[in-house]
């Protein structure tokens, strides 16, 4: 779940980016690695995702609510991007 960006560079077709927060919750508890947040726009944050084989089907199960994930680790991994977003690193 740490980001993955250290002096690597993803192409944009190997890149999945959500602005939704549940959605990316969602991805975090299914073991994808958050790659970035993106935090230029003050009023949107961009979660950016490396994408794989299996990251639009789940994707597509998340917006149909066939989803079945562990309740506590999807509220944990939500409270943990919501301090992500919320930090100041100085």
């Amino acid at each position: 779940m740490l980001i993955k960006k250290q002096n690597e560079t993803l192409l944009e077709n190997e890149k999945f980016i959500t602005f939704d927060m549940g959605l990316a919750s969602s991805l975090i508890t299914l073991g994808y690695d958050l790659w970035d947040v993106d935090k230029t726009d003050p009023k949107k944050s961009k979660f950016i995702f490396r994408r794989d084989k299996h990251t639009d089907k789940m994707v597509s199960d998340y917006w149909q609510n066939k989803l079945l994930l562990p309740a506590r680790s999807l509220l944990e991994n939500q409270k943990m991007l919501k301090n992500r977003l919320y930090s100041v690193i100085v």
